[in-house]
């Protein structure tokens, strides 16, 4: 009777010991609007939610849910803002710039870092100018993970001996900054819905896209528009906010959130290298599959940059701000001295 007693104790001790360290983790339901495949969203997958539920000793776990389950790229911020489905999510700045026109800034730019140097460069913003964290709060959201976006490419439907060849052809691009950039230097904007009309429109009236190259390599652009000149210079300025709500990252204990922290650090080293592997992996399958592609020099990529008059364009933004103008200014001016 004693070891039947003896093993019913234990057996009890070992069930409360299994039920407090289930009901002390925390389940928070992530929302991506992407795919799985993309390289971003594997390296959420692999790299920075293992990372966290580490580093939390198994108390966090993401409930991860992919291409638009939960809530579609528009409507992600507005998820966040209000916590009832979604605990975090990536959030697309270039999609609420009503909300986040701070985070346009970055796109005004048209060459700037990749691979390590970038990462790099977003963390410096964060952690030197305040004023983009308070944004995210004053829209409910705490950032936990910067992830970066890929340069951008010229996808040409004829031979593109260089830039200078774009004057006067008929370039799509979804970007406001972009479009404007093409202005300057000679070429017409055009601004579509992405769609099967876009293939189409190649064939009739557009001379090429202007579009980040991961997406021109998922979407096959290269099939249609085989010629690209392309720079890991050229940036997009895109950035994927993997952000958390407010209220959920206050009512965390403080020994989780600073378990999230150490998951982003650990997971920024490799960020940049992944970035650039991928980057060039997708050239060298788009040569593979009949692109002609180039990559623009250093000389090249800054005679661009002086010809779209990029530096015009961001004051006329920053006057359009009105009430904010002079705090819009003086972002821009610290994000200028972090980028020399």
């Amino acid at each position: 009777m004693d070891k039947i007693k003896l093993i019913a104790n234990l057996l009890t001790v070992s069930i409360i010991l299994i039920s407090s360290t289930v009901s002390a983790q925390k389940v928070l339901k992530y929302s991506d609007h992407e795919p799985l495949g993309g390289m971003c969203a594997k390296f959420l997958k692999e790299i920075f939610f293992p990372a966290m539920e580490r580093e939390s000793n198994g108390r966090l776990k993401i409930e991860a849910h992919w291409n638009g389950e939960l809530a579609i790229a528009y409507n992600e911020l507005g998820a966040i803002r209000r916590g009832d489905t979604v605990d975090v999510a990536t959030v697309v700045p270039e999609y609420t710039p009503k909300e986040l026109p701070l985070h346009q800034i970055f796109k005004s730019f048209p060459a700037g870092p990749s691979g390590n140097k970038q990462v790099k460069f977003f963390r410096q913003v964060y952690s030197q100018i305040p004023e983009f964290s308070t944004e995210l709060s004053n829209n409910y959201m705490v950032e936990i993970f910067l992830s970066t976006g890929y340069p951008v490419g010229f996808f040409s439907r004829t031979p593109l001996a260089n830039l200078n060849n774009i004057k006067g052809s008929r370039w799509r691009t979804a970007s406001l900054w972009h479009a404007d950039f093409l202005s300057n230097i000679g070429a017409i904007p055009v601004t579509m819905h992405w769609g099967p009309e876009i293939y189409k429109a190649l064939e009739q009236k557009l001379d090429g896209i202007l579009l980040n190259v991961d997406s021109g390599f998922d979407l096959k652009v290269h099939e249609h528009a085989p010629y690209l000149l392309a720079s890991k210079d050229l940036w997009l300025g895109y950035l994927y906010l993997v952000s958390m709500n407010k209220a959920i990252w206050n009512n965390l204990a403080k020994e989780d959130q600073e378990a999230i922290q150490r998951a982003a650090k650990f997971s920024y080293k490799s960020l940049g290298n992944v970035m650039d592997k991928s980057f060039d992996s997708q050239i060298q399958t788009q040569k593979k599959e009949g692109a002609i592609v180039r990559l623009l020099s250093r000389p090249e990529v800054k005679e661009f940059k002086c010809a779209t008059k990029y530096q015009e364009i961001q004051q006329e933004w920053a006057i359009q701000q009105k009430a904010n103008t002079k705090e819009v200014q003086l972002v821009f001016e610290k994000i200028k001295t972090i980028l020399k």
